[in-house]
């Protein structure tokens, strides 16, 4: 195409091309099905919505179907997508199928991992699009449709019992390397780019469950524009669960995977509020983690009392998890709706000062050193050495957080929990 040409009008399939497919279909010959489709589906060409609900239904959801040709399928799935995006109007799954598969006789087919990778990336894809075609209509996204937290807060409740039954699965001990987003911006590079190879199918399933369900949460995060009160919403709706999850393993996979950094925050704040016996109001900020450093206590399960010091150091690991979350929500505009978000960030927009970040070097020295006191106190030991440099790790954190010079000369500005 010449530089300066109108595209080219997307049509379907032709007829002559879609009878050689309908007879692989009739003769129960999917791989010829999808090999087809696969050669006919182009950028002018795309498939009618009742062979894509085939693609789905009978081949990718089939309990009977070789794993070739469910990789087959599940590329051809995402080359249409890629070439020919759903959009709320021709979209070729549903809220009822998504359940069946994650709940119900569904949990035992092999394409589970592959349908829902396609389901995420629909998502992502159609809000993306939406993003840059009609910014204020982000309510006509499959995303609002099915995980709007005003519309559908029983399908967010949904992926997050998923996810936890996911998490606690026997067999995943273990978080998967680099998965919590360095950007926290979750949504907004999300759908970015599609698979270039074909998925491998040996990998921990469950693994692979867990990350696409926490994408969908950080979709939630964004869908209704008003991204703090939908992580209040969500948070309040996890934190149960998450006091429910039996080991830190579990528990530290579902916090390092999870990809929307306000989320997080929120999660771990509630967490933290319900610990301590006296509440404070201070807002989510530096000196409220301060507070909850010195007068939380864990309310998730230990393993062994034996080693009571473990339950310790879960909790400073939730509160390093908290501050650089923060941090992200602070930089990355987390909680403006992602419209006025990519705004603020293309035009450098520095975060406002936050009520109760002006912590000094004093308030965090003075407040960590009473945690060690407290912990040697509460252990009956000197704090062994893995603890120790938690504590100290999460000393530095907050230098860092509040932008403070510990060699520098201390304010002698005091820091107040009330």
């Amino acid at each position: 195409r010449t530089p300066g040409a109108l595209p080219r009008r997307t049509v379907p399939i032709p007829h002559r091309r879609l009878r050689m497919v309908a007879n692989t279909i009739e003769e129960n010959f999917p791989l010829g099905t999808v090999q087809f489709l696969m050669d006919f589906v182009s950028p002018q060409h795309y498939p009618p919505r009742e062979i894509v609900a085939h693609i789905i239904q009978k081949i990718l959801l089939s309990g009977s179907e070789t794993v070739d040709v469910l990789k087959e399928a599940y590329m051809l799935l995402m080359k249409i997508q890629q070439l020919h995006p759903a959009n709320a109007k021709t979209v070729e799954w549903d809220w009822k199928l998504l359940t069946y598969v994650m709940e119900e006789e569904g949990q035992t087919l092999p394409g589970r991992v592959l349908f829902l990778r396609y389901v995420v990336q629909t998502l992502e894809d159609d809000f993306q699009q939406t993003l840059r075609r009609q910014r204020q209509h982000l309510q006509q996204s499959i995303a609002n449709m099915v995980l709007s937290c005003d519309k559908q807060p029983h399908n967010v409740r949904d992926v997050i019992k998923w996810l936890v039954k996911a998490v606690t699965e026997d067999g995943l001990t273990q978080p998967p390397n680099g998965n919590q987003t360095s950007s926290g911006t979750g949504i907004l590079k999300a759908g970015s780019s599609h698979p270039s190879s074909q998925p491998n199918l040996t990998k921990n399933t469950n693994q692979l469950i867990v990350c696409q369900l926490q994408r969908m949460l950080s979709i939630a995060v964004e869908v209704d524009r008003t991204p703090t009160c939908s992580s209040n919403k969500i948070a309040e709706m996890m934190f149960g669960f998450v006091l429910d999850i039996p080991e830190r393993s579990q528990r530290e996979m579902f916090f390092t995977t999870m990809e929307s950094h306000l989320l997080r925050c929120k999660v771990l704040e509630i967490i933290f509020l319900h610990s301590c016996e006296t509440p404070t109001r201070l807002p989510l900020s530096l000196a409220q983690a301060l507070y909850f450093l010195n007068n939380s206590t864990s309310l998730l399960k230990c393993q062994s009392d034996k080693s009571q010091w473990q339950t310790w150091d879960e909790l400073v690991e939730h509160l390093q998890f908290l501050l650089s979350s923060y941090q992200h929500v602070l930089r990355e505009h987390l909680r403006s709706s992602v419209i006025d978000r990519k705004d603020l960030i293309i035009k450098r927009i520095k975060p406002k000062p936050q009520q109760g970040d002006d912590i000094t070097v004093v308030d965090v020295e003075k407040q960590i050193e009473a945690f060690r006191h407290r912990l040697i106190q509460m252990l009956g030991e000197p704090l062994v050495p893995q603890l120790q440099d938690k504590v100290h790790l999460l000393k530095l954190l907050l230098f860092y957080a509040a932008d403070l010079n510990p060699d520098a000369e201390p304010s002698q500005k005091g820091w107040s929990s009330s």
